[in-house]
């Protein structure tokens, strides 16, 4: 965790719906949300002291693909530019530690991606190890149903629990005007679906979306000078697990609990939880290594499970928990961003109010 020399606060962020298919280039995707931000906090683009973005040369398939999301936030004057092959979560992660260092005021965060025109699961694949398993195509999808197996045979979960998840984060989407999906599904009208990678079943898995979002960060005087009502980043980790699915317990995540100690999630109420459950199975695995109780709203957006626009779903958690914090739904939450299949490698972002 980086220790906190400067407070840091989000004060504005804009984020797109989530498409099933955007008919225009990734930078007209991008450029609406980087629009919006800067106009709430009445900058001019130029004054912006560093931006970061976070997307994937693989949904693109060919190398430098994010140079020309550069054209979204304005290249010319040069802009101070930094880039991450990662969810805009980590970019968010960048951009935070960037600020640290007390000589810039204020950072554009972004994430995008566009994997409509391809095939995520054997994009993703790719980026598996070269030499194990990328040549037998060991994507997303087949290593969640080995953990939702993995989870059933030790006896931490059945599969009427992860349609509990599925029908309760639908019913939350209903009123959110960014999901592609929404709606009221019986636990039972789940269960009687076919399987698509058993025991995982189509509303198990993510809709495949194309989105943005985008956000600017300040240090403490500048945020307190751009925005009224600054939502406050007060600590923010991330650590990685092995690789390799073997290696690991994929009923449990370690890495989730260590970056919970060292934000100190448990040093105060957690009011709101938006945790990237890419798959249902994966909720029930967050909520115990955060040791969230019932008094917690998990997912009050719906989650990735009713839109899930690529490289931008952890920056999309964040921006739903600043939302609802400033909303009032809440004085305190953690947002969640994972990377890597089954929860490999996971972020979380402690966020608090402004009073």
């Amino acid at each position: 965790m980086v220790s906190l020399a400067e407070d840091v606060a989000i004060v504005a962020f804009e984020q797109t719906s989530s498409h099933a298919h955007f008919n225009d280039s990734e930078p007209a995707m991008i450029m609406p949300c980087v629009n919006s931000v800067i106009e709430q906090v009445g900058m001019d683009r130029h004054d912006i002291d560093f931006t970061i973005a976070g997307s994937c040369d693989y949904l693109s398939g060919m190398p430098f693909a994010f140079v020309m999301n550069i054209d979204a936030v304005g290249a010319w004057p040069p802009v101070y530019e930094s880039h991450v092959e990662m969810d805009g979560a980590w970019a968010l992660f960048e951009g935070f530690v960037r600020l640290q260092s007390g000589d810039i005021d204020t950072v554009l965060v972004s994430g995008s991606g566009k994997c409509s025109p391809g095939s995520y699961r054997e994009g993703f694949s790719l980026q598996t190890d070269p030499y194990v398993h990328a040549p037998i195509g060991l994507d997303p999808r087949t290593q969640a149903g080995f953990q939702a197996q993995a989870l059933i045979a030790a006896g931490k979960a059945t599969e009427r629990d992860f349609a509990e998840v599925v029908a309760r984060s639908h019913a939350n989407a209903k009123d959110n005007p960014y999901a592609q999906l929404s709606g009221d599904l019986s636990v039972d009208e789940l269960l009687a679906e076919p399987y698509v990678q058993q025991p995982l079943r189509r509303l198990d898995c993510p809709p495949t979306s194309d989105g943005a979002a985008a956000m600017i960060i300040a240090r403490a005087d500048k945020a307190r000078e751009l925005c009224d009502n600054p939502v406050w980043i007060r600590a923010i980790d991330h650590r990685i697990d092995s690789h390799h699915p073997t290696l690991r317990d994929l009923t449990d995540s370690p890495s989730v609990r260590i970056a919970a100690d060292r934000v100190g999630l448990h040093d105060g109420p957690v009011d709101i939880a938006e945790l990237t459950v890419t798959y249902s199975p994966e909720e029930i695995i967050l909520r115990d290594a955060l040791g969230l109780n019932g008094e917690t709203s998990v997912n009050p957006s719906g989650g990735p499970l009713t839109g899930s626009p690529f490289m931008a779903v952890g920056l999309t958690r964040v921006i739903e928990l600043a939302r609802g914090i400033r909303n009032g739904d809440g004085g305190r939450g953690v947002a969640h961003a994972s990377s890597g299949p089954a929860l490999q490698q996971n972020l979380l972002c402690v966020l608090e109010g402004d009073g």
